[in-house]
């Protein structure tokens, strides 16, 4: 039996969870991936590292919750035209090639 998930925005209207959830499951990839490997290059704690990168997967949930569900419109709103749905999904590929790419950055 599926179980449905009713989330709602700032003004009490249903939002689709999927893209915070699919955020949140991405930040904690890289942040808990990442973060401690590098925590541990530059020379911290493992116990420093993973805090460092805990916070930073709850500051980058917190700000996709903000983003994805407190302020998302409401369901019934109909499709956003794809001129704001382009340019959003172009600025989440720079911002996730700019993060792949600072991650390479101190292998150099």
């Amino acid at each position: 039996m599926p179980v449905e998930v009713h989330v709602h925005n700032r003004h009490g209207s249903r939002v689709d969870p999927v893209p915070f959830l699919v955020t949140a499951g991405l930040a904690f990839a890289f942040a808990l991936s990442f973060g401690p490997i590098y925590g541990l290059s530059y020379g911290l704690t493992l116990a420093t590292s993973l805090a460092v990168s805990s916070t930073a997967f709850a500051v980058a949930t917190a700000i996709a919750y903000q983003q994805l569900v407190r302020c998302a419109p409401p369901l019934d709103a109909g499709p956003l035209p794809p001129g704001p749905r382009v340019e959003r999904l172009l600025y989440a590929g720079m911002g996730l090639g700019v993060l792949i790419v600072a991650l390479t950055l101190p292998l150099l």
